[in-house]
């Protein structure tokens, strides 16, 4: 008898988990509660792969040996509720694509912040050193599709917090913890130490062969790690302390040190710009190293990397007026950073769907950088009233067409319009790759 997989969900990890099963020999069964995209419908189709859309044949589900659940559907959800009583077990993506990777090689990437950015600079690192290398996970292409239609030895993969809630044996060689602050709380009953859980998963299952790389300025990982007995090689970074093993910036030089490995860089030299950058600079170059690249190889690709679509990218210039896109900023934390770079008096555009946002954290930053707040949502009554006694003016779009004429209305010659959000695009757009799309395609019209 096949062993009978079922797969909640047909999104990109759903049908790259249906394809690999597939491949493997599995009884495979996709089901969704929504439509599925005509791209996902026709690989299913292609592969007489076995599918519903639209609703869930309940009993079919429960009949599983095995479910494996998309990162987008909670715990709260009954059909999941259904199967955990019945005592089904529930993995996820990338614990499916675990088990088919043979020998090659995980570095896996996660963090609150910047996970994309050092997801695709460690990619490029990897790539300027010739290694056989896919970049996969929340960028790009699921990890099973990958293992399934084209495996390579080595695996980049930007992993969330979702994905790690139900792995059971995936263990990356290499781990990058980049930062841990409060996001997606709706989906950890507003508890934060359970999404702090959640993210340190990723080295549950490390050994001494493999490495944990993490940000020791960060107060949350520091606190944590103290309470957990680990069995990794840990290799901290930092741009407060020294470290004996890992990499810091003094002086204005990044210094790494991993076993009699050296390497030595000026900051000024990576094509990545502000603080928060450095540290993805850093954290992407400590894994280069252990993976043997050489250091004119980690060199030449940190200083001539281009930056993701959607996170800081420069737009264009409108009569002295800087437009920025970092439509990428689904949190706080992320809008953060973005302002905490801004060199110039900015118009910033906030808004959309609110996580259970605190915006005390960017309270004193836009005092002291921002002259208005375009609120671009359908419901942006938080942000009045938080920014009301702030920011000297607030109005409000409900498109990115009007957010982008009002905004340049109020920027003089020499301000910046800087598109950060800190909340999720699903009230306006239909993801934050649509938002910036729209907001890049508004400001050509200007």
């Amino acid at each position: 008898m096949a062993h009978k997989l079922v797969i909640l969900g047909a999104g990109e990890s759903g049908v790259g988990t249906a394809l690999l099963a597939k491949q493997k020999g599995y009884e495979v069964f996709v089901s969704d509660a929504s439509a599925i995209k005509p791209v996902f419908l026709k690989e299913l189709e292609d592969n007489a792969i076995e599918f519903e859309s639209g609703s869930h044949n309940v009993e079919r589900i429960l009949n599983a040996d095995e479910v494996m659940k998309s990162p987008g559907i909670p715990e709260k959800n009954e059909l999941v509720k259904a199967i955990r009583a019945k005592g089904i077990p529930v993995i996820s993506e990338i614990e499916f694509g675990y088990r088919y990777k043979g020998t090659s090689k995980i570095a896996a990437i996660t963090g609150s912040n910047g996970k994309s950015t050092t997801t695709a600079l460690l990619y490029h690192i990897c790539q300027v050193a010739a290694q056989d290398v896919a970049m996969v996970g929340n960028i790009g292409y699921s990890f099973a599709r990958q293992v399934a239609m084209d495996p390579k030895d080595l695996y980049v993969i930007e992993v969330s917090s979702f994905q790690l809630d139900d792995i059971v044996y995936f263990k990356p060689d290499i781990a990058i913890l980049l930062n841990i602050s409060e996001d997606h709380l709706d989906r950890y009953n507003y508890q934060f130490e359970n999404y702090i859980k959640s993210k340190f998963r990723i080295i549950e299952n490390q050994t001494a062969q493999d490495y944990f790389i993490y940000c020791i300025d960060d107060e949350v990982i520091v606190k944590h790690l103290e309470l957990l007995t680990t069995n990794t090689n840990p290799l901290p970074f930092s741009m407060k302390q020294e470290v004996k093993k890992g990499g810091y910036i003094k002086n204005d030089q990044m210094m790494l040190k991993i076993q009699e490995e050296r390497v030595t860089m000026s900051i000024y030299d990576f094509a990545l710009k502000g603080k928060h950058n450095a540290y993805n600079s850093m954290a992407a170059s400590i894994a280069a190293t252990t993976l043997g690249i050489r250091k004119e190889k980690i060199r030449e690709a940190v200083s001539n990397f281009h930056s993701l679509e959607h996170r800081m990218e420069f737009v264009a210039t409108v009569r002295g007026v800087d437009f920025v896109n970092d439509s990428k900023a689904t949190n706080v934390n992320s809008t953060w950073y973005a302002l905490e770079s801004m060199q110039k008096s900015t118009v910033l555009i906030l808004g959309g769907i609110d996580k259970g946002n605190d915006y005390a954290l960017i309270a004193e930053l836009v005092k002291d950088k921002v002259k208005a707040i375009v609120c671009m949502g359908t419901d942006n009554q938080k942000i009045v009233d938080f920014f009301k006694d702030i920011v000297p003016v607030i109005v409000e779009a409900d498109s990115a067409k009007k957010a982008v004429t009002a905004s340049f209305k109020l920027a003089e010659k020499g301000d910046v319009v800087l598109l950060s959000p800190a909340c999720a695009s699903f009230d306006l757009f239909k993801n934050y790759e649509d938002r910036g799309a729209q907001f890049k395609e508004s400001v050509k019209e200007l």
